[in-house]
């Protein structure tokens, strides 16, 4: 009986090794791609800014952001031109805009055209995103000339 009660605790020890591998393999590759994933969410919710099958507020001409300065950082000077599409930023290769700061996450913020103005959110970043002086916590309206910072990095959006 005690050989018996020994190959049993073999066994169910090896099948608790196996279920912590496969738990450890499933972390690791949720976190890889978790990039990839989170911007396909980012494209559904267009509806955000009104109703849906509402046209978008119309902007006044020569208000709208155009551009994406960098103001402040490694990166000082650099202009992206915007479009319809989502930017991010963070430390990731795959990032619109790639910052070599310690103090920012891999992906750490993201600028998303909702009705034609911009909004800025933190991706679960450990040092936060500010928006002027204030951190932000959720989807925040970006006004043009109003600094965005991400560690020592300062962005802003101009017409």
């Amino acid at each position: 009986m005690p050989e018996l009660v020994l190959t049993v605790a073999r066994f169910g020890f090896l099948v608790l090794l196996w279920i912590f591998v496969f738990t450890v393999v499933g972390v690791i590759r949720r976190d890889l791609f978790a990039g990839s994933r989170a911007s396909r969410l980012v494209a559904a919710p267009r509806g955000i800014g009104g109703a849906a099958g509402t046209r978008p507020a119309k902007v006044k001409r020569g208000r709208a952001a155009h551009q994406l300065l960098v103001t402040a950082g490694a990166l000082a000077g650099t202009r992206i031109t915007l479009g319809e599409a989502m930017i991010t930023i963070g430390r990731a290769e795959d990032s619109t805009l790639v910052i070599t700061d310690d103090y920012a996450s891999a992906r750490h913020a993201r600028l998303v055209p909702r009705g034609g103005q911009w909004f800025v959110e933190d991706l679960g970043s450990t040092n936060g995103t500010y928006l002027d002086r204030a951190k932000v916590t959720g989807p925040t309206p970006v006004p043009l000339g109003v600094p965005i910072r991400i560690g020592r990095t300062s962005v802003e959006l101009r017409p």
